[in-house]
C-alpha cells in the first residue's frame, strides 16, 4: 500500500521502519523542529532523522489544516495515512482523502484513556494491563471504529519502559490491521461511549507526592511520571525528584511523609497512608539520579524528617 505517514516522537520510529520496509510509505508529515538543550539549538524530531535515513519524503508544517498540507498529501496520491503521536488534530478533508482514510496507533484500549497521555495514566490508576488500539480516525479525540487491540502487562514497569515495549507492539499491530484492510476483512467496531475515559496532557505540579495516598498509588504515580515530568517531594524546602520507589514493611506509627529511616545500609524509607516506601532512586535539584542509599552518605537526612 501508499502510505502517507504521520508522527513526531520515538515511540513512532518502529512503526515507521517497519511500513517502510512492508510498504511504500510515499511520505512522512512531523512536527517542526524544536529548540533543545542549553544552547538552544533546534533539533530534528526522531521521526525526520528515520525518515531522512530512509530517504522519505518529509513536510513539517506548523499547522495541519493549512492547504498546502492538504495538496501536499494529495500529490503523494496515498492509499491510507497512518497517524502514531504526531501532535496534532487532522482535519475532516486530510482523513477523508485516501481510499481508506485515516488509521490511528493508539496507546491504551480504547474506549479508556482517550487523549494525550495514555500510558502514563493507565499506570497512574493502577491499571494491570495495556496495550494499542488500532482505530479508523474520525474527526473526534480517539473515537473513532476500532480495528485490532493488542494487551501488554503493566506490572512494574515506568513509563518509559511501557513506552518501548508497546512501540514495538504497536508497530506489529499495524502491519496486521493493514493487512486485514487491504484484504477486506477488517473488522470495525464502535467504542461504547459509557465506557469511555480521557487521559489528558500531563503537568509537572502533578508529580508531587501526597504521602497520604496508599503505597500502591504512590508507586504508581512514580512509576507513570518517570521519565517525564517525573514525581517529587519537597525535602528541607527543596525539590527532590522521585525515580523509583519500592514497597517496604517499616512499622512505625508516624505522620504520613516521615522519614521512617536513613542510612547508608537502607536508605530513605517514607511513611505513606497504609505503610512505607524506600526511596530507591532520587536525584536533588543540581545532582544526579542515584540510590538514596548513596545520597545519604553526602546528605545526611535525618530520621523524623518530613517530606512534603
Amino acid at each position: 500500500m501508499k502510505i502517507c505517514f504521520m508522527g513526531t516522537p520515538d515511540f513512532a520510529v518502529p512503526t515507521l521502519e517497519i511500513l517502510a520496509a512492508a510498504h511504500q510509505v510515499v511520505g512522512v508529515i512531523t512536527q517542526p523542529d524544536k529548540p533543545k538543550g542549553r544552547g538552544k539549538k533546534l533539533a530534528p524530531p526522531p521521526i525526520k532523522e528515520t525518515a531522512q535515513s530512509l530517504g522519505i519524503p518529509i513536510l513539517q508544517p506548523q499547522k495541519i489544516k493549512a492547504q498546502e498540507v492538504f495538496e501536499w498529501v494529495a500529490a503523494l496520491q496515498p492509499d491510507i495515512i497512518i497517524v502514531i503521536a504526531y501532535g496534532q488534530i487532522l482535519p475532516k478533508s486530510l482523513l477523508e482523502l485516501p481510499k481508506y482514510g485515516a488509521v490511528n496507533i493508539h496507546g491504551s484500549l480504547l474506549p479508556k484513556y482517550r487523549g494525550a497521555a495514555p500510558i502514563q495514566w493507565a499506570i497512574i490508576n493502577g491499571e494491570q494491563k495495556t496495550g494499542v488500539t488500532i482505530m479508523q480516525m474520525d474527526v473526534g479525540m480517539d473515537t473513532g471504529h476500532m480495528i485490532l487491540k493488542k494487551e501488554m502487562a503493566i506490572d512494574n514497569k515506568t513509563a518509559g519502559e511501557v513506552f518501548e515495549e508497546m512501540a514495538v507492539l504497536g508497530a506489529d499491530a499495524i502491519v496486521v490491521a493493514l493487512a486485514q484492510i487491504q484484504e477486506g476483512t477488517a473488522t470495525f467496531t464502535p467504542q461504547d461511549e459509557k465506557l469511555a475515559t480521557y487521559a489528558p496532557m500531563l503537568t509537572k505540579e502533578q508529580g508531587r507526592i501526597d504521602w497520604s495516598k496508599t503505597t500502591d498509588q504512590i508507586l504508581s504515580l512514580v512509576n507513570g511520571l518517570n521519565p517525564w515530568p517525573g514525581a517529587y517531594a519537597v525535602l528541607n524546602g527543596q525539590n527532590l525528584k522521585i525515580w523509583r520507589v519500592v514497597a517496604n514493611n517499616t512499622k512505625r506509627d508516624a505522620v504520613p511523609g516521615c522519614v521512617l529511616t536513613s542510612s547508608p545500609k537502607q536508605g530513605i524509607i517514607v511513611r505513606t497512608g497504609d505503610g512505607a516506601v524506600a526511596l530507591e532512586e532520587i536525584q536533588s535539584k543540581t545532582g544526579k539520579r542515584m540510590p538514596s542509599k548513596e545520597y545519604v552518605k553526602g546528605n545526611p537526612v535525618e530520621t523524623n524528617t518530613m517530606l512534603y
